[in-house]
């Protein structure tokens, strides 16, 4: 759709004045804050062309102009300018990670809390599917006398773990051996390896050391198959409460879709390059048909692993909530890269 030069930014200013206010914007405010002398009756005539286009809506009569999803659409593609984030801002949302960038659980935990707090808006993080990843490494932390906890790190940059029980004292040489023989066995292979199956024959394979170690090898069953799906983590679901652009059928039929971790991952991790913005009836979802989902791809390894995204109102400042969640992306990618490359 080609737009006249003024056209572009009396539609922007309107936007802008809307994100801000969250008012009808009438011709008068826009006059204002254009940077070039028009006079009331001009805009008010471009208005109503935008109008006809379907970029603006009208919610009342004597009312302002509001933006359409379609002036949104546009907006985002075409006239929106992108805001870089200051140093400061970067060393914020840096704080928010640092304290937990050394464990890949507490990191993913923490992601989805970060970002609704951000932007005050619901937040979701998934954490990275192990599927296709190898096992990179597997670790053991005795917990009591006859306990110990199994940890499985992949080169995902997950870390899933589990606390056995044996019917004898553990010594830090058992726990030794059971380090040796299962890294030698199995680092490298896919996750995805470590089924039943493969497990029993493994134990057929130790002979008589497979009594000894049935417990820890049941733990390391049970934490390939954690690794095997991913995690939809969500925060801030109470923040919508707070935009009057949703009635209350509105916010129950969002609760109701944020509750259910496999359509959600189904529309957030769909292959991107950058940043998605999706508007309404884009999102293919009708309980989000009034929203906005802003989500981003991180990567881990250079391979695609999880998404960090954000839902609410489709009146939402577009340029800050894109560049904060592409730094937070990026961010988690490399301390998740570097975590696994540190292993």
């Amino acid at each position: 759709m080609q737009l006249s030069t003024r056209k572009q930014k009396i539609l922007a200013a309107v936007i802008d004045l809307y994100v801000s206010t969250g008012e009808p914007v009438g011709s008068k405010a826009i006059c204002d804050i254009l940077d070039f002398s028009v006079s009331s009756a001009t805009v008010r005539n471009e208005l109503s062309e935008l109008s006809e286009m379907g970029l603006l809506d009208q919610p009342h009569t004597s009312a302002g102009r509001v933006p359409s999803h379609k002036g949104y659409r546009l907006y985002i593609d075409t006239l929106m300018k992108r805001r870089p984030l200051s140093s400061e801002e970067q060393r914020y949302i840096d704080s928010l990670l640092l304290p937990s960038a050394y464990d890949p659980q507490k990191l993913l935990d923490g992601v989805a809390r970060a970002l609704a707090g951000m932007t005050r808006f619901a937040a979701v993080s998934i954490t990275p599917s192990s599927g296709e990843a190898e096992i990179r490494a597997i670790q053991f932390v005795q917990t009591s006398r006859r306990t110990a906890m199994v940890i499985l790190m992949t080169s995902a940059g997950t870390m899933k773990s589990r606390v056995f029980h044996c019917d004898f004292d553990l010594t830090p040489d058992i726990l030794r051996v059971f380090y040796r023989v299962l890294n030698e066995r199995l680092v490298g292979l896919p996750v995805s390896t470590i089924t039943p199956a493969y497990i029993q024959s493994l134990a057929v394979s130790l002979g008589d050391m497979s009594m000894l170690m049935s417990s820890p090898l049941m733990a390391l069953l049970d934490v390939a198959q954690d690794a095997m799906q991913a995690e939809v983590l969500t925060d801030g679901e109470m923040n919508l409460l707070f935009y009057r652009e949703f009635s209350q059928d509105e916010l129950r039929r969002i609760m109701d879709f944020l509750s259910r971790p496999q359509e959600l991952s189904r529309m957030l991790m769909k292959p991107a390059n950058n940043v998605r913005v999706l508007i309404g009836e884009e999102t293919d979802q009708p309980e989000l048909s009034g929203s906005s989902v802003v989500v981003s791809r991180y990567a881990v390894g250079g391979k695609d692993a999880g998404a960090l995204a954000i839902i609410g109102p489709t009146r939402m400042n577009y340029s800050r909530i894109i560049s904060n969640i592409e730094y937070l992306s990026n961010s988690v990618g490399r301390m998740l890269t570097e975590l696994m490359d540190s292993e």
